[in-house]
Parts: structure tokens; sequence; C-alpha cells
């Protein structure tokens, strides 16, 4: 689990907008323009914007379980 602080400084790295955790596995760029969408492992956020693009156009609900 990324720790609140964490969350805290966090920011999109494209946009540099913040981001909101979603179901303990994903940080959601909060612009609606960016929609990017970035996936945490073993407790590491994974912050590229190339792997944010990989899900730009899945919707939040339809994101997948994260191993």
């Amino acid at each position: 689990m990324v720790e609140k602080w964490v969350l805290d400084i966090l920011a999109c790295p494209a946009c540099h907008a913040k981001v909101e955790l979603v179901r303990d596995h994903w940080l959601v760029c909060q612009n609606a323009e960016c929609r990017r969408k970035y996936p945490i492992r073993d407790d590491i956020p994974q912050m590229l914007i190339e792997e944010g693009d990989n899900y730009r156009d899945i919707a939040v609900e339809d994101l997948p379980a994260v191993s």
C-alpha cells in the first residue's frame, strides 16, 4: 500500500496534475484531458508516461487487477 504522504506529493508526470488512488492498485490522473492511469506493482507506483499511456482509453471501472 502506498503511504498517504507519498500520495500527497505524487503528480502525473505527463501533465503534473494530482493523481488519485483507485482500488489500492492504480493512480489515476485527475486531469480529464490527460486520462492516464498508472499501476502500482509491489507497492511501487509505475509513474512512467509510457506506462500511463497504456491505460488512457480504459475506463477506471474496467482497469485490470494488478499483480
